[in-house]
């Protein structure tokens, strides 16, 4: 018995497989639905069935463009991570040229969270979902470190050498912990979940990134200025 794909909401219904630029479209609609989902719900909390609903195609159309859910789920990872690594690498590097001999670990942590904070403010509703996955994933045990492994370790190591040279007599296991703190404290910014809203009684709005900006970049700095003093010599 052959399976009919079902064309998205609006579209014609065509034979065959779609074309390359139907495709495109198609994969991309597939793929803001994922985002979507995964974010609210996380990645037990939501099937394929609810992705082809969300997306108003067939789900014979994921599998074929995707596969399974947790290729589907890679896939929606991948396709920002790559934009975010990119975005990040060239801040690190236009920041190491304007700044020989005059780096400061607060000047290398903010040319490595400041692109983040820039496409959270500019790029839509897409880029809010995405950050709140990547959080949940950051606080997953069973799987979500070997996932941030994959997609975003190169640019950490970046960030860890070029820490490095501005604090040579640094022990690479305190720039590690150090990076460490960082990363739950710029991820949780970046997630938006309000708490800081209620916390402080309206004073402090998580969604004011400017106001995360004024702070965060310092406040890493400290931490890691403060680990680096007092490391245990052993």
């Amino acid at each position: 018995m052959t399976t009919q794909v079902r064309a998205p909401r609006g579209r014609p219904a065509g034979r065959g497989r779609p074309s390359k630029a139907a495709g495109r479209d198609l994969k991309e609609t597939i793929l803001d639905a994922a985002e979507g989902l995964f974010a609210r719900h996380g990645f037990h909390g939501v099937t394929i069935r609810q992705v082809a609903a969300e997306a108003g195609v067939d789900t014979a159309l994921i599998h074929y463009y995707f596969g399974s859910k947790r290729e589907l789920f890679d896939a929606v990872f991948l396709r920002r991570a790559e934009i975010l690594n990119t975005a990040r690498s060239v801040s690190m590097d236009a920041y190491v040229k304007s700044h020989p001999g005059r780096m400061t670990v607060e000047g290398v942590i903010e040319a490595f969270i400041e692109p983040l904070l820039r496409i959270s403010q500019d790029g839509g509703q897409g880029w809010k979902s995405y950050f709140a996955l990547v959080a949940q994933v950051n606080n997953t045990p069973a799987w979500g470190g070997e996932t941030m492994a994959r997609f975003f370790d190169p640019v950490v190591h970046r960030l860890v050498e070029t820490l490095k040279i501005v604090r040579p007599e640094a022990e690479y296991r305190d720039l590690y912990w150090s990076y460490q703190f960082l990363t739950g404290s710029m991820m949780l910014a970046l997630s938006e979940t309000g708490r800081i809203d209620s916390l402080s009684e309206g004073q402090c709005h998580s969604s004011d990134l400017n106001a995360v900006r004024a702070r965060l970049f310092a406040y890493c700095a400290a931490g890691f200025e403060a680990v680096i003093a007092r490391a245990p010599k052993d």
